[in-house]
């Protein structure tokens, strides 16, 4: 095999690049996501400046938590009811608003914890809303068959902004009045994600939901409890971000260990993502999805455990890239089981889910990992969560046959 053939073969599938609906919306996405990973990180930074405890940082993970469920759930239902475009375009605008209530209470100098916190409860709402449609547009653009290609596509721009975001923050809050100009660059950028919403097609409900309510989400539910495959492919994300998602003691850690260098370990893995995307053509040829995402997980886990035990920043960096990559694959999966398996009237309901527990997972990991931190140590919360997720998922993968089993070539609905 040449090696022109080799990289064709592997490299990042980009054949969706030329639906210049989904072109316009990735590329949008992308440019908004630099942005918000220098609020992620500047909202965290801030909460440890104002507080000095790695606890009141995981509760920034607590306060999204609930409205990421709740929103996450019923906007789902909403995607499923309504023209996808222009909820979409109406849970952006409120994302950006917020962005610019945090841009205000730096400017004057608040310093209250318990602003912030709500102001991170109103986001989170907006946010679970416009990524459930988001994820629901997806498929109704793209054919089926470059659905994988497409959310790999999308992780890997992603985890690009993922990238240059923490690093840029890194640099930007470490200014006087830093985290205010970290919040004015995140409004700015954001700009290019109404763009693009607003320059997608109109996409009206292709089924006959009725009303969204209580219904209807609790229908969704039913459809995810009713087949074993979906619960795995939820349960295993949950394990991964509850247990080893070590963020919340990224600034404690880095205040100890790396003189107060915080910005390359908000950025690692990222950084690990954006490689993997880049090699990722073999992704849509994997037809074992079940052990695939198992084996991913569990990487991440180990990974992500022996990293905690790292003092030199580059070998923390270099672990934590190490998860970032296995987290792609996993997250590739994780989506594209879960966007293939539904039916498009309930779409919008499993992506709500879906955002439910990977927004919502790693908040509880947050919390998870502040409280144990605070309790024990940094190390001990930092690498237990990264043993036990090992364990946790491998027994879970196995005591469930189907998922196991799952192939793309005989889908059991």
């Amino acid at each position: 095999m040449t090696a022109t053939s080799l990289l064709r073969r592997h490299a990042v599938d980009t054949r969706p690049m030329q639906i210049p609906p989904y072109r316009r919306l990735l590329l949008g996405q992308g440019t908004a996501f630099i942005g918000s990973m220098l609020t992620q990180v500047a909202v965290p930074v801030q909460v440890y400046a104002i507080s000095g405890s790695s606890l009141y940082v995981g509760l920034v993970g607590l306060a999204g938590l609930l409205p990421i469920v709740i929103f996450g759930l019923y906007g789902g239902a909403i995607a499923d009811a309504v023209d996808r475009r222009r909820l979409f375009v109406a849970s952006s605008v409120g994302a950006w608003a917020v962005t610019l209530a945090l841009l205000a209470q730096t400017l004057l100098n608040l310093s209250s914890v318990g602003l912030i916190l709500g102001l991170v409860v109103v986001q989170s709402a907006m946010f679970a809303v416009s990524s459930s449609t988001r994820g629901a547009i997806i498929p109704r653009i793209v054919p089926t068959d470059l659905v994988p290609a497409a959310n790999t596509l999308n992780y890997t721009v992603g985890t690009f902004g993922g990238v240059v975001g923490p690093l840029l923050a890194g640099v930007v809050v470490s200014l006087n009045h830093g985290f205010a100009y970290a919040y004015a660059i995140d409004a700015a950028l954001f700009l290019a994600a109404l763009y693009t919403a607003l320059r997608l097609p109109a996409i009206p409900p292709d089924g006959s939901l009725g009303r969204p309510g209580l219904r209807s989400v609790i229908d969704g539910l039913r459809f995810i409890a009713a087949r074993p495959v979906l619960i795995m492919s939820f349960g295993v994300d949950i394990v991964a971000m509850v247990l080893a998602m070590p963020r919340a003691l990224y600034p404690e850690v880095a205040d100890e260990r790396f003189h107060g260098t915080v910005g390359p370990l908000y950025a690692a893995i990222a950084i690990g993502s954006l490689l993997a995307g880049m090699w990722s053509g073999w992704i849509g040829r994997v037809s074992r999805q079940g052990v695939a995402l198992t084996v991913a997980v569990a990487a991440w886990g180990a990974s992500v455990a022996i990293a905690g035990l790292a003092h030199q920043l580059w070998l923390a960096v270099l672990l934590l890239a190490v998860a970032g990559a296995a987290d792609l694959v996993s997250a590739v999966y994780r989506q594209t089981i879960l966007q293939t398996y539904a039916p498009d009237e309930m779409r919008g309901r499993m992506q709500g889910v879906f955002i439910a527990v990977v927004a919502g997972g790693p908040r509880l990991g947050d919390l998870r990992a502040g409280a144990m931190g605070a309790a024990t140590t940094a190390t001990i919360s930092w690498v237990g969560g990264g043993i036990a997720c090992v364990a946790v998922v491998i027994v879970a993968a196995l005591a469930v046959p189907s998922f196991w089993r799952y192939s793309t070539h005989a889908i059991n609905r």
